[in-house]
């Protein structure tokens, strides 16, 4: 469903009692004094906005303007070509100390004897960020021990995602981490202009509340990573495969089915995926907030596994099982589907829509064959598509609270460094390397890596995930024109979530019972259960936790919206 638009906005910290977030419908955590440890497996509910107590937002100017101006940040702005860079910062202070950051890393973690990581903390003033890679595969669980025990350094990076690891994420954040409160409010333009130009919603989603009731006890708990929306993921086919086989691109689940069935061969090796599972509820129009939505005949909040369209979703995945439309192994979750995809194996998989610009450049540089494109929106039986989007950060820069003020100063001003934006010197340094050694300009005028650029700066997480001012389409001109045209086409699907401006974390014991469900489908999809379990699925999902979410979510629906 739809974010009621007809509702005032917080305006001032004091309407944060106001609004209703506090006993009824946050966390209903005890009321500590602001220095002291909290524990409870009851859930969160924190507002994002309204505090008086952010930085001041002061905009900055961009260095250059967007070829293709778009309407932010459902649909980015666009450069088709390749701006000369300019100089952001001229005298970025001068540090000296030397921090260890824990950040993610999928696959072999680059040396950081590379001279990429010496010119980058030359060029932001000498400060050395030395970064302790942990395996992006088991990240999330790992972190959790890596914060229980402080061992993670003088920072950690954390997507969101990767919260749902913590019983209580709000506890852990206020119990382990920097309050950097009194350090970035108000105005700190003159020593972080690029912070300062941070949307001021992201910085509101960098705070947590000791007692949510109390909005004394909020603070600023983290350096926000980059805002953005729009849709991240989507599912992509192989058009060079379809068009071979006269098909056509499908507009509907029922041609998607048709398509699936045209194209796979079980006895030749052939199959339309290896797994549809969390992009394509969407298709079945289920949204929402972890599967909330309001009902208001009920006027309570109701679980999409309530739904008959749920039941219409997991028919669906059943199917492609039933008819070997999926790979055998799928089940394993061992198969690399873009590699199959890559190699004809398979049409469709589920993927960030990043690598839609990543296989067609692969395929320019003579590396793969064909061509991917992300299907349409889809929906089942004549209904309406919807585009399911969020604005907002993808994670957080925590920092250890035992770090003096000076020093977190110090790493507030390489973020501030890092958070320039396209078209600065900062930003090509940042994200493509030294020139000559890690990128070259290459015969289209935009930035390419070299094989030790794209090993050591393109494919890690490092500096650049602390944030950016504004994010932009870039890179190759077909693909960014492409992609620019293909999100202006979905704006009439689109829909947000319930909860606009509001950050819940769902009661434990709900999460360890979303666990369950979820594990259960995979029985149903995957043949080891039958369809006429779905009743005993629900019904185990609410007596185990799923009742305790329905009140948690609905009183925080009823205060802020009532009960509309």
């Amino acid at each position: 469903m739809a974010h009621p638009s007809d509702r005032a906005p917080f305006k001032r910290r004091s309407l944060f009692k106001a609004a209703g977030l506090g006993a009824a419908g946050a966390a209903g955590l005890p009321a500590l004094a602001a220095c002291s440890d909290i524990e409870s497996n009851t859930g969160s509910t924190q507002t994002s906005e309204g505090f008086d107590f952010l930085p001041t937002h002061e905009d900055w100017p961009l260095p250059v303007e967007p070829d293709l101006v778009g309407e932010p940040p459902h649909h980015p702005s666009a450069f088709t070509s390749y701006p000369e860079p300019v100089q952001a910062i001229t005298d970025p202070p001068s540090g000296k100390g030397t921090y260890e950051i824990t950040v993610p890393c999928w696959g072999a973690a680059p040396s950081q004897d590379d001279p990429y990581f010496a010119a980058v903390a030359a060029a932001w003033g000498g400060t050395m960020v030395k970064l302790r890679q942990g395996d992006g595969m088991t990240y999330g669980d790992t972190a959790v021990q890596w914060v229980k025990a402080d061992e993670y350094g003088d920072g950690i990076q954390l997507f969101n995602y990767m919260t749902g690891s913590f019983s209580n994420f709000q506890e852990t954040v206020v119990n382990s981490f920097y309050d950097l409160t009194e350090i970035v409010q108000g105005d700190i333009a003159e020593r972080w202009p690029l912070l300062a130009a941070l949307p001021s919603e992201s910085w509101g989603q960098a705070v947590w509340s000791k007692d949510p009731d109390d909005p004394e006890t909020a603070g600023i708990y983290a350096i926000p990573m980059t805002y953005s929306g729009g849709q991240g993921n989507g599912i992509l086919a192989r058009t060079d495969l379809l068009e071979a086989e006269g098909l056509a691109m499908p507009t509907t689940v029922e041609e998607f089915l048709e398509v699936a069935r045209a194209w796979t061969d079980d006895a030749a090796g052939r199959w339309a995926t290896v797994g549809l599972d969390w992009f394509i509820g969407q298709w079945f129009n289920l949204g929402g907030i972890d599967g909330w939505n309001w009902d208001p005949e009920r006027k309570q909040m109701v679980n999409n596994i309530e739904r008959p369209e749920f039941t219409e979703l997991m028919e669906f995945r059943r199917t492609l099982w039933d008819e070997k439309l999926i790979h055998p192994d799928a089940p394993t979750g061992t198969l690399d589907a873009a590699a199959m995809q890559q190699a004809g194996q398979v049409m469709f998989t589920q993927d960030n829509l990043v690598r839609w610009n990543d296989y067609n450049l692969l395929v320019k540089k003579g590396e793969a064959e064909g061509a991917v494109a992300p299907l349409p929106p889809l929906a089942a039986k004549g209904r309406a598509p919807i585009v399911t989007v969020s604005a907002g950060i993808g994670g957080w820069t925590f920092l250890n609270k035992s770090l003096s003020k000076e020093q977190v100063e110090e790493i507030l001003d390489v973020a501030n460094w890092a958070a320039a934006p396209y078209g600065t010197k900062e930003h090509e340094l940042l994200n493509y390397g030294v020139e000559g050694e890690h990128f070259d300009i290459g015969a289209d005028g935009n930035p390419a890596y070299t094989a030790v650029g794209s090993e050591v700066v393109q494919n890690p997480v490092n500096y650049k995930a602390f944030a950016q001012v504004d994010t932009f389409l870039t890179g190759d001109p077909d693909m960014v024109a492409a992609r620019f045209e293909y999100n202006a086409s979905i704006q009439q699907y689109v829909v947000e979530p319930p909860f606009k401006g509001v950050r819940i974390e769902a009661p434990a014991a709900a999460k360890a019972a979303g666990t369950t469900l979820w594990d259960q489908q995979s029985d149903i999809a995957f043949g080891r259960a039958e369809l006429s379990s779905i009743p005993e699925m629900v019904e185990t999902y609410f007596k185990n936790g799923g009742e305790e979410a329905r009140k948690h979510y609905t009183d925080a629906y009823l205060a802020l919206y009532g009960d509309e």
